[in-house]
């Protein structure tokens, strides 16, 4: 019989969805990112669609668990989003099975390789070119940040959270302390990128700890105004993809295809953990 657990308002932590927000808190603790919060959310409404969260999590059995597979199959999902609702539900049956609130455990489902879209080199030609002189802050900010993605490979939460203290245009390199490792990595800024963030920086000014890329109150881009910049400036240059992750991806392409570059090299400039990513096309 696994053990009870007392909810937060006083009543019994019993129901799946209970629990599950009992090791949503467990990870909040532990420092996990607001963007991982708002995935534990969504996968928890995803999975709803196939198994009863307010059902007692005491009753779950082993079977659920395979007709939760068996019904996000037949309703179509594609194989690797598949694994990830599993490996997120796994983590969790892990963490209930280490709190007592059950004895279940879940095997992986393994991913299948997939290749990776990136932008072409007519789109990147196009996303590239230096806006005319009298373009708003908003066109010329976007441009300097596309710029950065290609020089850089970082994730959107990392451009995000940059200051003006990071960059360091002498020792031609960046500071990313916001990463998703939480490890804190030090880039190097090609002489076109250099020169890019000089005169970005001498119209943007601020202090030190001001965000390098702000929005129009001086403060943190948020990752809507982020997405939604992106957005409008690669539709105004004619580019229909909009992905900034995807420059994320085009960077290795380019990195490993285009230039040459070894995997582990790219490895530690991406943040990775592992060189897997690279091992499979892109």
């Amino acid at each position: 019989m696994a053990r009870k657990k007392i909810f937060v308002d006083g009543d019994i932590a019993n129901t799946i969805h209970q629990v599950w927000d009992l090791y949503t808190t467990s990870q909040t603790a532990k420092g996990v990112s607001e963007i991982t919060l708002r995935n534990y959310k969504q996968q928890l409404h995803s999975i709803s669609k196939y198994l009863d969260i307010e059902r007692s999590n005491d009753d779950l059995t082993k079977n659920d668990l395979e007709l939760m597979v068996v019904g996000m199959r037949e309703n179509g999902l594609a194989n690797n989003t598949v694994a990830t609702y599993v490996r997120r539900m796994r983590a969790f049956l892990n963490w209930c099975n280490q709190e007592g609130y059950c004895s279940l455990s879940m095997a992986n489902i393994r991913e299948r390789d997939t290749v990776k879209e990136t932008y072409s080199d007519a789109e990147l030609e196009a996303l590239l070119k230096k806006p005319k002189k009298h373009c708003d802050f908003c066109e010329y900010r976007s441009w300097v940040i596309v710029n950065f993605l290609m020089n850089s490979g970082c994730r959107a939460a990392t451009v995000r959270n940059i200051q003006n203290r990071d960059i360091d245009l002498e020792a031609r390199q960046v500071v990313f302390r916001h990463t998703k490792s939480k490890k804190v990595q030090v880039i190097p800024l090609c002489s076109y990128m250099v020169l890019i963030l000089r005169d970005y920086m001498a119209i943007r000014k601020g202090k030190p700890d001001a965000y390098l890329f702000c929005d129009q109150f001086g403060g943190m881009l948020s990752e809507t105004a982020l997405r939604q910049s992106i957005t409008r400036y690669n539709h105004r240059r004619g580019v229909s993809k909009t992905s900034i992750h995807m420059f994320r991806h085009t960077f290795a392409r380019k990195y490993l295809v285009d230039c040459g570059g070894d995997a582990f090299t790219l490895q530690r400039l991406m943040g990775h953990s592992t060189i897997a990513p690279f091992t499979t096309p892109t």
